[in-house]
């Protein structure tokens, strides 16, 4: 197909490339040259894409028209590829409480971040009433301590409520799979516990949900599919969940997710499309939708996730919650499916940033056979007590990035940052960011390759209605990219690194919208095929491709609400190993908006007293 061929681009050299706001540089505006399609246009779509006589040709021209030839494929660049974002150690901020070298175990690093924490009494001199406010882990844990409620108590309500959001009108499709025998066992144990006077943490009793992503007993993983988990069986925890459990936590069960974690929407043909609870009639984002959801409903303090493209920022947006995505190699990768080697990550969703940083502390470090374990720094803390106490904070914005949302999003994120400065001085720095597109496409190609590589062997011998439309969509796209423009695409992710370590250079964190768009309407053609929404879906993941790509912590926080009513968040990205200073911006920005946050539309108490 050499006459087709595309001219690619030749990269200046990165020192030639001005990063000032000045810069003459172009922003590119996402390229997506794909319809909607859902129902039986999907299905056409897959079989042309599968068959032998037009399936080439169509993906050839579908990269073509996308600019992957252009910008990736056929690209000319100085550059050496860059295969893991592995960062080395550079030190870290003031205002911590670091681990020991020798690594305190879950237990105690729990203890340690709980310590940095605001007692109850500060807390209400802050916030003394609020309009709405989700029940935290120390919530529990002081309602455990009391004996006005028991852990058997909350997971008998847990249980119904999960009954009540699963009835047929309209499904909430939270979960693939829970169990409610394993569930009471684990309820009973810690109900126990705190009978002797001996719980093992503030997490003991606490509920916590886990992507179906994650190997968590005594459940199957299926990655969202129907199959997966017959050729790969769960035989352990993952190292995540080993450390929650060794905390006293009560694991309920496997969250729903995006088939593969291939898609932005959490519209799943198997186990039913996971519903926004502030509108049930939108989606919740994905891939990591059920976690947000049940976080966002009230069902559980906290979930994991796992974020290969945004996959728990994203849906933490569109739900109103905070979604925390830690630096690559922070949390062990071991027992989450290998879909996303070097891009994907470990991440938390919860309904305050004191809740992410306990949860940070139980699953944060890394075990003795991590390449990690050699380069990474220290677990630290911040102490979220005053966040006045730093006034010296620069936040790097670039204006067409930041602006390139709807206007909604767009307002409500800048009077986000001018709240920053007018409370606690924290200035903005203008930059230019090079390149967004490229890398998004680069990331796109790197992540598809991945997916495809990891399940290729599973493929050959899978009867092929077993997946959904739009996932075979998916893999038939990614099947497609060769090895050239795997090489090229890390070469874009070493130049992108040198721009955001250049960025970084002057200033502490890059701020942004968390997505273009808030959650978008679920229709009825979806429901047993999927959907393809390209457009959307480059809009959610607009702002989220540095995380993964570059391997950065990033995290977002629920800001405020669109004209609908519905969620939307500011996301703030650190330096390697920063996440100490980036939950600390995040509990300030918090504090400035909290006492505004609403109750959703679907929403469980578990704590009350009825």
């Amino acid at each position: 197909m050499g006459f087709l061929k595309d001219e690619g681009v030749v990269y200046k050299p990165v020192d030639s490339v001005d990063l000032g706001p000045d810069s003459k540089e172009v922003y590119l505006r996402a390229n997506v040259k794909a319809p909607r399609m859902a129902g039986f246009l999907v299905k056409v779509f897959a079989w042309l894409l599968e068959s032998r006589i037009f399936g080439a040709l169509m993906l050839y021209i579908l990269k073509k028209n996308n600019l992957i030839h252009k910008l990736v494929s056929f690209a000319e660049l100085q550059e050496s590829p860059l295969f893991v974002p592995l960062h080395p150690h550079e030190g870290h901020g003031e205002e911590e409480k670091c681990t020991k070298p020798d690594h305190l175990s879950p237990v105690e690093q729990v203890q340690l971040a709980t310590d940095c924490l605001q007692t109850s009494e500060e807390m209400n001199k802050i916030n003394p009433k609020l309009s709405f406010q989700r029940w935290t882990i120390l919530d529990y844990s002081r309602r455990y301590m009391s004996q006005e409620v028991t852990p058997v108590m909350v997971a008998k309500k847990f249980i119904a409520a999960v009954n009540e959001s699963s009835k047929p009108l309209r499904p909430m499709s939270f979960f693939i799979d829970f169990n409610p025998e394993d569930i009471l066992q684990q309820a009973t144990e810690s109900t126990h516990r705190y009978e002797r006077g001996e719980p093992i943490s503030v997490l003991d009793g606490v509920l916590i949900a886990i992507k179906d992503e994650i190997d968590c007993l005594p459940y199957p993983t299926t990655g969202g599919t129907k199959w997966l988990h017959k050729v790969r069986p769960c035989i352990e925890d993952a190292c995540c969940v080993k450390r929650l459990r060794s905390c006293g936590a009560i694991l309920v069960g496997k969250t729903n997710m995006h088939e593969l974690g291939a898609g932005t929407s959490g519209i799943n043909p198997h186990y039913g499309t996971t519903r926004n609870p502030y509108d049930s009639s939108r989606i919740a984002g994905g891939s990591s939708s059920g976690s947000a959801a049940v976080v966002c409903a009230g069902l559980c303090p906290v979930a994991l996730g796992v974020d290969g493209g945004g996959s728990v920022r994203m849906p933490a947006a569109l739900c109103g919650v905070v979604g925390l995505k830690p630096t690559f190699g922070r949390v062990p990768h071991s027992g989450v499916l290998p879909l996303n080697w070097t891009v994907g990550m470990v991440g938390i969703l919860t309904g305050t940033i004191e809740d992410a940083l306990i949860v940070y502390g139980a699953i944060s470090g890394p075990i003795s056979s991590d390449q990690s374990a050699q380069v990474m720094s220290k677990v630290c803390f911040p102490l979220l007590k005053a966040p006045e106490c730093r006034s010296d904070i620069k936040l790097a914005k670039y204006g067409e990035w930041f602006n390139d949302c709807t206007d909604d999003i767009r307002v409500c994120c800048s009077n986000a940052l001018a709240k920053l400065f007018d409370v606690y001085g924290w200035k903005t720095i203008e930059v230019t960011m090079p390149e967004i597109e490229v890398m998004r496409l680069a990331h796109y190609l790197t992540i598809g390759s991945e997916c495809s590589t990891s399940i290729a062997c599973h493929l050959e011998k899978l009867d092929m209605a077993e997946l959904g439309w739009d996932a075979r969509v998916a893999l038939s796209v990614y099947g497609a990219f060769n090895s050239r423009e795997y090489l090229n695409a890390q070469m874009i992710r070493n130049r992108q690194l040198q721009f955001y370590m250049k960025i970084f250079a002057k200033a502490d964190v890059i701020v942004t919208p968390t997505t273009g768009v808030t959650a978008y309407p679920i229709k009825d053609d979806v429901l047993k095929t999927g959907e393809l929404d390209y457009i959307n879906g480059a809009a959610l993941v607009r702002y989220q491709i540095a995380g993964n790509f570059l391997g950065l912590p990033a995290v977002t926080v629920p800001v405020g609400y669109d004209k609908s009513g519905l969620p939307i968040g500011l996301q703030f990205i650190g330096k390697p190993w920063s996440e100490s200073l980036l939950i600390h911006v995040a509990f300030a920005m918090q504090a400035l908006c909290i006492s505004d946050y609403r109750r959703p539309e679907i929403f469980y108490d578990l704590l009350s007293k009825d």
